[in-house]
């Protein structure tokens, strides 16, 4: 007796709440039959009275037999009933088929994968280096903004110093997406850092680093780097370059004195000449940080690597795990949008190459070599080739004792290698 007092309450309360949607559905029903109702009727009426109005102004001017008509049934009375039937039953119809329509499609957009991925996340934390067009291009022009704001989610944009405290960031929690050199990432694999390569830049900038001296430095060529005091940023792509470019003219790493500095740490000292030599990251477009950088340069990536600078040195995208694996689909929006904006950043330098073209100030074969560029995809996924070459240079700051032990990049933990395009 006593259990079935104390379940009771429970099942009277449910059964009421039961009631009470039953009763709110029938209401909602209602009112939305009556408002389709009305909609239909006016229709109809308006219809009417533009007929109405049209028999009224044929008929006879004589007031009195227009009064008497008035009371006469007309002989057509019978097919314009049916007329009137049918219009109102056709507008009541429409209207019932458009409601379903819209609700139908507001259904099927808020049931998406994406859409439900989006309620979880709620937001998206998105770290960029300076300078880096598809993410300043993404940022400023607002494009994954727009394209999330129906799901209500919302990003946030953080700047960072160098690839490496990106990818320490994604560790830590910081951020979940960002993009930046690859080099960064060996040495945060090497450390145990946690994130996942989940795509590359299609192409590197030729001229995107250099090595510089001071514009009055005796240094003219890569071979009088030897013994020489180099700043750069350690486990950054800058600190590859170096390795390459010393091997280059047979020099080893111990061969200079290594100086390491943050970008902004190292410009006041090169600018005071406590540096005999620094190898930098160049924004890929002209900025004003980057005219006002003394020096010359000595070498860059074309000339130390050639056609083969985007394998050798390339620029990937990173996410944390927890994107990959619980947010594909608001993953796969993101890099689409990435992609887009690389796009768009290529289809502007192609636009501002060419009017320089036009005054004959411009080689026409890098005109061609932009358009080929400019109508390919910004970004591409993780491949073989892409990880072979990323092995490599793992290999040889191991070899070095830069790293503590042998790294494998193509480890499923730390790559995504997938056939996706990132294409509308």
């Amino acid at each position: 007796m006593i259990n079935h007092l104390i379940n009771l309450p429970p099942k009277v309360t449910g059964q009421k709440i039961l009631q009470s949607l039953r009763a709110a559905i029938r209401r909602s029903v209602a009112y939305r039959f009556a408002a389709l109702f009305c909609i239909g009727l006016a229709a109809s009426l308006v219809l009417m009275a533009f007929d109405d109005h049209a028999a009224v102004a044929s008929e006879s001017a004589n007031t009195l037999s227009y009064l008497l008509n008035q009371f006469q049934i007309p002989k057509n009375s019978t097919t314009r009933l049916l007329e009137t039937v049918g219009l109102f039953v056709g507008g009541i119809i429409f209207c019932i088929v458009l409601d379903r329509w819209f609700s139908s499609r507001s259904a099927r957009s808020s049931n998406t994968p994406l859409a439900e991925q989006a309620r979880r996340l709620k937001q998206i934390k998105i770290g960029y280096p300076e300078g880096m067009t598809n993410l300043e291009v993404l940022r400023t022009q607002g494009l994954l903004e727009t394209r999330l704001q129906p799901y209500g989610l919302s990003v946030t944009w953080t700047s960072f110093l160098s690839a490496s405290s990106l990818i320490e960031a994604l560790s830590n929690g910081t951020i979940d997406f960002c993009g930046g050199g690859g080099t960064a990432s060996i040495f945060s694999q090497a450390a145990d850092h946690v994130f996942v390569r989940v795509a590359k830049e299609k192409y590197t900038a030729p001229k995107g680093q250099a090595i510089l001296v001071p514009e009055d430095s005796p240094i003219q060529t890569l071979a009088d780097l030897k013994g020489k005091k180099i700043a750069f940023d350690k486990g950054s792509s800058a600190h590859y370059i170096l390795v390459r470019s010393l091997a280059k003219v047979g020099l080893d790493f111990s061969d200079i004195e290594p100086v390491y500095l943050t970008q902004p740490e190292a410009l006041p000292r090169f600018r005071r000449g406590e540096v005999d030599a620094w190898v930098i990251w160049v924004p890929y477009t002209a900025t004003q940080t980057r005219s006002a950088y003394p020096g010359r340069s000595i070498a860059d990536l074309e000339s130390i690597f050639g056609d083969k600078a985007s394998i050798e040195v390339p620029t990937y995208y990173y996410a944390i795990p927890e994107i990959v694996r619980d947010y594909p689909d608001l993953l796969k929006v993101i890099l689409e949008e990435v992609n887009e904006a690389g796009a768009w950043a290529k289809r502007q330098e192609l636009e501002a190459v060419q009017r320089m073209a036009q005054n004959h100030e411009i080689d026409p074969s890098i005109v061609e070599t932009l358009q080929q560029r400019s109508a390919e995809r910004a970004i591409i996924p993780i491949d073989d080739q892409s990880l072979t070459a990323l092995q490599h240079q793992a290999n040889v700051f191991r070899d070095l004792n830069l790293i503590p032990e042998r790294v494998n990049v193509q480890d499923g933990t730390y790559s995504l290698q997938t056939k996706q395009n990132w294409t509308y």
